[in-house]
């Protein structure tokens, strides 16, 4: 029975469809939804270090900025920028025109002072000579006077012997005067013992006369003495009076020596020499310029102290903590391609600067949004005399400070290590009429491990984190197979999820190799 032409159609449309629903069984049933991963197998690393990666410059150990101290029009400069110089080298010459005739001045005024000195010592030996002499003179009084005593003494003896011997001559002639009157004694007798008392009475008055004398003469003889004692204490005034001079005078001579001495210190200033070894870093000034001292002090060149070398690098605020002082670096020099240098942390500042700032210290405007630096300085070690000079102050840098060391560890790539929140916990429990809230779950840091065709969930103790790796402290061991990516797939993996592990095919495999 021939078919007719509806039936064909309907026929075909069936079989269209059959067809349509064959092949996308087929399709669906060759599809799989098995994410692929890669896997990186845990072996026992000899070390693994936690490193602090910062730039900065290259810092000599200090700038010793030479300025002008005194006033002159600068004549000659003897070094240039670069140039190596040595303590004690020549550097900058000023005019020293005028200063010089200021010192000759001084020297002028300062002999003119050792000349009055030596006037006034000449003095001090008159002035002794005549004191000298008026102690002689006023001890010569005395022993006059001393003398004149004596002979008054020797005065009244002979006075008080012509006293007795009158009395005596008067008793004889009494009693010869009363023979006589009796007749016994003759006259020739009783005028002899009259003559006799006259005698006696002029050698009394003789006597009286020399002993008032020597009276006189010791006074005289005081009077002398006195007006010596006085000369004497003149002379000694004038003795002090020398004396003061020529302590005024040598005061006068000190001061025009210290005058002289700031002089010749300013004058010899015109001449500048370096103050430590070093480089020359910069020279401001130029030959002809008029330099000025004070406050506004002319600088003249900056010598930088290369003796040893730091780079100081800026830390972020994030890292500044796990850096210490002690800690070993690498420092590359731009200027030196990839020669590696060692250092050595030697300060931390404790202040922060931001970004924006130029110099470290507390900000007047707090600025919360701004990132926040440390300073770091790090001292070259073990510098190649040929590197070394090749160094420059200023030259870009970049330390790799070793914050942390540990040995035979087990790591795993840092993409490997996730944050996963625990499963949910129970709904809270009532009390009364309120619920009691439960506590914030903390999340729990693992790793993924293939087991078999599954992801399992491990729970790791982690240490410090490498440049690309983070150790495993516990949870882990050596030869399992940590799951690392891709990332997307690892962070929406579950625990015991089927897991494809990712085959890389041969070019990509050259290709890292």
């Amino acid at each position: 029975m021939a078919l007719s032409r509806k039936a064909k159609i309907i026929i075909g449309a069936a079989a269209l469809v059959v067809l349509a629903i064959i092949i996308t069984g087929s399709i669906l049933a060759t599809r799989t939804d098995t994410p692929e991963v890669t896997v990186v197998k845990v072996e026992m690393r000899k070390e693994l270090r936690s490193t602090v990666t910062s730039s900065g410059e290259v810092r000599p150990i200090q700038f010793q900025n030479v300025t002008s101290e005194v006033q002159g029009r600068i004549e000659e400069i003897y070094v240039k920028e670069g140039d190596q110089v040595v303590k004690g080298q020549p550097l900058v010459r000023l005019d020293p025109n005028q200063l010089q005739a200021s010192t000759d001045a001084q020297l002028a005024a300062f002999q003119g002072a050792q000349d009055d000195v030596r006037v006034s010592q000449s003095q001090v030996l008159a002035a002794q000579n005549n004191y000298a002499q008026a102690q002689q003179q006023l001890n010569v009084a005395q022993l006059a006077v001393d003398s004149a005593r004596q002979q008054l003494v020797a005065a009244q003896t002979d006075v008080d012997r012509e006293q007795k011997a009158l009395a005596v001559a008067k008793r004889e002639f009494q009693r010869t005067g009363q023979l006589f009157e009796s007749g016994v004694e003759s006259r020739l007798n009783y005028d002899a013992a009259k003559d006799r008392v006259d005698t006696a009475e002029i050698a009394l008055r003789n006597a009286q006369a020399r002993l008032q004398q020597q009276n006189l003469g010791i006074k005289d003889a005081q009077a002398r003495v006195a007006q010596q004692n006085v000369a004497v204490r003149d002379a000694r005034r004038a003795v002090d009076t020398a004396n003061l001079n020529v302590n005024s005078s040598q005061s006068r001579v000190n001061q025009q020596s210290a005058t002289l001495r700031g002089s010749r210190s300013q004058r010899d200033k015109t001449m500048q020499y370096a103050p430590i070894n070093g480089v020359i870093a910069e020279i401001p000034s130029k030959v002809g310029t008029f330099a000025v001292a004070g406050l506004s002090t002319t600088a003249l060149l900056t010598i930088a102290d290369m003796s040893s070398i730091n780079v100081e690098v800026k830390v972020d605020e994030t890292s500044i903590d796990k850096v210490e002082v002690g800690q070993k670096a690498k420092i590359k020099v731009d200027a030196l391609g990839d020669k590696e240098i060692l250092g050595e942390v030697k300060q931390k500042t404790p202040l922060a600067v931001g970004k924006s700032q130029t110099s470290g210290g507390l900000s007047v405007n707090i600025n919360v949004q701004e990132a926040k630096e440390f300073r770091v300085v790090i001292e070259l070690k073990d510098l190649p005399e040929e590197m070394k000079s090749g160094l420059r102050p200023g030259m870009s840098a970049t330390a790799e400070i070793t914050t942390k060391t540990v040995n035979d560890v087990i790591a795993v790539p840092l993409q490997a290590v996730i944050e996963k929140k625990p499963e949910a916990a129970p709904s809270p429990t009532l009390q009364g009429d309120a619920p009691v809230p439960a506590d914030k779950p903390k999340t729990i840091t693992g790793v993924y491990v293939l087991d078999g065709n599954k992801a399992k969930f491990v729970e790791v103790e982690t240490g410090i984190i490498g440049e690309s790796d983070r150790q495993i402290i516990s949870g882990l061991k050596a030869g399992d197979e940590v799951i690392t990516g891709p990332s997307r797939i690892l962070n929406t993996l579950k625990d015991g999820a089927v897991v494809k592990k990712q085959v890389k095919k041969e070019g990509e495999a050259a290709n890292k190799s």
